[in-house]
């Protein structure tokens, strides 16, 4: 059995540009960092007891007997990528809810594969981890996503994450001081707004004529290094909320489909609370706010939106790791045994399901 366990994100600057269609022309950047709130998987070869080869329990259960049968397509997709024979169990547990702009899908994609990797017995990198997780996504999938929530669920720390024309990466860790990075953290708030929603389809809504959001986008990218500078300067942090504020009105431009009346409704409350700046997190139409918010604001603005969710999070510099690893015992022999389908003295050492038990 493996279990690994990835980090979710929150983007500051720089969304956007980490969409193919966009740095393979211009180049690109985004600046942000993973937070204390993880995906789990959970991997083991599955004995060969049961009717089913393969069981995946996430928000829906499926008992299936070959990967082409699977509908999560994540699933699906790495599973005949890396050509996994076995029968398998696989579980998912997430500490936040899918769709909600927090990276969770990516962090999906290469929990999975860290977890896959453990259970083949192969050692993989960060990068491998990340390179192969916008790979599934992105070309095998076919989704129309960017590249940074991968980056940041395989390699986990605050990071300025550059992409280059050539469809490379460099992930550059942000150097700011222990008491810095807390004085940030501390001027952050989270908010749950309860609207879900598909990333792929909001940023459909821009992407595909993402040429036209040229200015957006440009001053987007120089956001990037505006942000750090105002975290390596030493002065007001103030100002990093200011920055955020008119982030948010650039990325309310690339579309409709990025806001709504309610999340502006949302957005303008915590604005009056005191609030410098903020954004929804990920691709936009619901899901996670994030507010920059003067710690002598805090209790105010928690008054003004106490009718959502707050979250607090502290960020996290670990990335995607095997927390969990137990050989256990190898059924590989009556896996094959059973693939074969050997006649009588199959169906004796398989009886039904009913005969032999119920899994739990």
């Amino acid at each position: 059995m493996v279990i690994s366990r990835s980090p979710y994100r929150i983007s500051f600057f720089g969304g956007g540009t980490d969409y193919p269609a966009w740095f393979r022309e211009n180049g690109g950047a985004v600046l942000g960092t993973a937070i204390d709130k993880y995906c789990f998987i959970t991997c083991r070869y599955l004995p060969p007891f049961f009717e089913h080869r393969l069981r995946l329990v996430y928000s829906k259960i499926e008992d299936c007997q070959c990967a082409a049968d699977i509908q999560h397509p994540v699933v699906r997709t790495v599973l005949e990528m890396l050509r996994v024979e076995r029968g398998l169990e696989i579980h998912h547990d997430g500490d936040l809810p899918a769709r909600s702009g927090m990276g969770s899908s990516s962090a999906f994609t290469v929990g999975f594969l860290h977890a896959v990797y453990g259970l083949l017995g192969r050692l993989t990198s960060q990068n491998q981890l990340a390179t192969d997780a916008i790979h599934v996504e992105q070309d095998l999938i076919g989704e129309t996503v960017g590249s940074q929530d991968q980056i940041f669920a395989a390699y986990g720390g605050f990071n300025r994450i550059e992409f280059k024309r050539d469809n490379s990466f460099r992930v550059e860790p942000v150097p700011l001081s222990r008491k810095r990075f807390e004085e940030l953290n501390d001027s952050l708030m989270l908010f749950y707004t309860g609207l879900r929603r598909t990333a792929s389809e909001v940023a459909a809504s821009y992407v595909v004529d993402i040429g036209a959001r040229t200015r957006q986008l440009t001053r987007m990218r120089q956001m990037v290094d505006e942000g750090l500078q105002i975290l390596a300067d030493g002065g007001s942090l103030d100002r990093f909320g200011d920055l955020l504020d008119e982030a948010w009105q650039l990325k309310r431009s690339l579309s409709g489909a990025v806001s709504n009346s309610q999340v502006d409704e949302i957005y303008a409350e915590a604005r009056r609370a005191g609030a410098r700046g903020g954004k929804l997190l990920g691709a936009g139409g619901g899901g996670f706010l994030l507010f920059y918010v003067p710690p002598g604001c805090q209790q105010q603005v928690k008054e003004r939106l106490r009718n959502l969710l707050w979250v607090p999070f502290r960020f996290d510099t670990s990335g995607s790791q095997i927390i969990f690893f137990s050989p256990g015992q190898d059924y590989a022999e009556l896996d094959q045994a059973r693939s074969a389908q050997a006649g009588p003295a199959f169906r004796e050492v398989f009886p039904p399901e009913g005969a032999s038990g119920k899994q739990t």
